[in-house]
C-alpha cells in the first residue's frame, strides 16, 4: 500500500479555496451552458459524482487515461491513441476533458469498451472520488495540464501520472515560479514528463518537473482527413480566384481583418476571403461584425455542391472538425491568436495540408514550432494585420514563391514526425514499470 505524502500547507489553502468556490463553478458553468449546451451535460461528473454508482468499475484498474482539456489538445491526443492503439489493439480508454469542444471532439475517438466523462474540479474530495472509480493503470494529461490535487491523489494512489507533449512558456514558466510552494510539489510528483523542445524541457525542470525525455511535437504526426483534403482539391481546381484564409481567430481579431481589409480597397478583390472563428459560439458574432462592414457573408453550412463565388463577399467557416478542408481550400493562411496577445494557435495542421502560414507578433503559445517553421521557410512573420494581408497577397502574386513555401512546409512536417510513437512507447513502459 503506498503511503500517502504529507499535505502542505500550500496545497490546503489551495484544497480550502477550490472547495469553496465550487457554488461559482456551478454557476460559471450553467452561465456558459447558455451559449454551449455542451456545459451542461453531466455537470455532477465536474464534481466526482459519476452516475450510476459503478460506471467505469469493471476497466478499473486497466483504464489507459488520458486527458485532454480542450479541442487542440483533444487532437493531440487522437494523434497519440492511434499510436496506443497499434501497440495496444485490446486497450480500454478512458478519456476526460474539461471544454465542451474537447469533449464534442473527443466523442469521435472512442472505441467500444472505451469511456468518456469530464474531468473533476480540483477539489480534493472531487479528485479522490475520480481515482477511487476509475482507478486506471496509467494517467497522461496532454500538454499543459497540472493540478495540485489531482497529482498528489494519484501519486497517493499509485497511478503513475504523466505529462506528454509537454510544453511551458516563459509567462507560464514565471506563473509558476510565484507559486512554487504550489506548483513545485505537483510537477515533481509526475511519474514521468516527456516534453516537446529542448526550450521546454529547461523550463519544466526548473519548476520542479523531472523532465524524463525530449519526444518532439505530436502534432507534427497529424494526418489531414484524406476525404476533406480531396474535397478541398476538388472545389480549388474549380474556383477561378484562389482562396486565402484567416485562421482560427480570436476576440478583436476579426475588426483588425475587417479593417485592413477596407484599407486594401479593390486589392481585395484579387482572392477570395475565407474567415474562420476559434470558438464556435461566436460565428452569429463575427457574421454580424461583416454584415455590420458592408460585406457579404456566405457560410459554410449554407454551402451547397460548391462554395458559391460573389463578389466582395467573405466565407464564413461556421463548422467543427473541418480545418483540413478550409486548409486544403487555401493558397495561404494568417494564424488567428497570433495578432493579438493570445499566444498564436497551432500552426503545424496548417503546414501538414500544404498550407504556409503568415504569423503575427504573438506566438509564444506555440514559439518553437513557429521558429522552425519560419526558419524552413513555409511561414512569413509580420508586425500587424495590414501588413499579414499584403503579405499574403504577394504569395499569391508570386506562385514560384508560394510553391517554394509549400515545399517548405511539407519538408519540416516529415522531418519532425516520429513523436506519437515514442509516447506510446514511454506509455506502455510506464505502465509496465514495477
Amino acid at each position: 500500500m503506498v503511503k500517502p505524502a504529507p499535505m502542505s500547507i500550500a496545497r490546503a489553502l489551495f484544497s480550502a479555496v477550490a472547495w469553496a468556490v465550487q457554488p461559482l463553478v456551478r454557476r460559471k458553468l450553467r452561465r456558459r451552458a447558455l451559449a454551449e449546451p455542451g456545459y451542461g451535460v453531466a455537470v455532477p461528473e465536474r464534481f466526482g459524482h459519476y452516475q450510476p454508482a459503478d460506471l467505469g468499475c469493471e476497466g478499473r484498474g486497466r483504464w489507459v487515461w488520458i486527458h485532454s482539456v480542450s479541442l487542440g489538445e483533444t487532437r493531440a491526443a487522437a494523434i497519440l491513441l492511434k499510436a496506443l492503439r497499434e501497440r495496444m489493439p485490446a486497450m480500454r480508454l478512458l478519456l476526460t476533458h474539461s471544454t465542451a469542444t474537447g469533449r464534442e471532439e473527443g466523442g469521435k475517438l472512442l472505441h467500444e469498451g472505451d469511456l468518456q466523462v469530464w474531468l473533476p474540479w480540483d477539489s480534493l474530495g472531487a479528485t479522490r472520488r475520480f481515482v477511487s472509480q476509475f482507478r486506471p493503470a496509467v494517467g497522461v494529461l496532454m500538454e499543459t495540464e497540472v493540478w495540485p490535487n489531482l497529482i498528489a491523489v494519484c501519486a497517493n494512489a499509485g497511478v503513475p501520472l504523466a505529462l506528454a507533449n509537454a510544453r511551458l512558456n516563459a509567462k507560464s514558466e514565471a506563473g509558476a515560479l510565484r507559486v512554487g510552494l504550489l506548483s513545485r510539489p505537483a510537477y515533481g510528483a509526475l511519474a514521468a514528463v516527456w516534453a516537446q523542445t529542448e526550450a521546454d524541457a529547461r523550463r519544466l525542470r526548473n519548476v520542479g518537473a523531472r523532465v524524463d525525455a525530449v519526444l518532439g511535437n505530436l502534432k507534427f504526426d497529424v494526418r489531414p482527413d484524406a476525404a476533406q483534403i480531396a474535397q478541398a482539391g476538388q472545389w480549388r481546381a474549380a474556383l477561378s480566384r484562389p482562396v486565402l484564409l484567416f485562421a482560427s481567430s480570436r476576440e478583436g481579431e476579426e475588426a483588425m481583418f475587417i479593417d485592413a481589409l477596407k484599407a486594401l480597397g479593390d486589392a481585395a478583390a484579387a482572392v477570395q476571403w475565407l474567415l474562420v472563428p476559434r470558438h464556435p459560439q461566436r460565428f452569429d458574432e463575427v457574421e454580424s461584425m461583416l454584415g455590420q462592414a458592408g460585406f457579404a457573408v456566405s457560410r459554410r453550412s449554407r454551402w451547397g455542391a460548391m462554395p458559391p463565388e460573389q463578389s466582395g463577399a467573405i466565407w464564413l467557416g461556421d463548422s467543427l472538425g473541418e480545418m483540413p478542408l478550409y486548409y486544403g481550400l487555401a493558397s495561404a493562411a494568417l494564424m488567428g491568436g497570433s495578432f493579438a496577445p493570445f499566444g498564436g494557435q497551432n500552426l503545424i495542421e496548417a503546414l501538414a495540408c500544404d498550407c504556409p502560414v503568415i504569423l503575427g507578433p504573438h506566438t509564444f503559445n506555440f514559439s518553437q514550432a513557429s521558429d522552425q517553421a519560419l526558419q524552413a521557410g513555409a511561414a512569413l512573420a509580420v508586425e500587424d494585420m495590414s501588413t499579414g494581408l499584403s503579405q499574403a497577397l504577394g504569395w499569391v502574386a508570386r506562385p514560384d514563391r508560394l510553391r517554394a513555401a509549400v515545399q517548405c512546409s511539407r519538408q519540416l512536417v516529415q522531418a519532425n514526425r516520429g513523436a506519437a510513437v515514442a509516447t506510446a512507447k514511454a506509455i506502455q513502459a510506464l505502465m509496465n514499470a514495477p
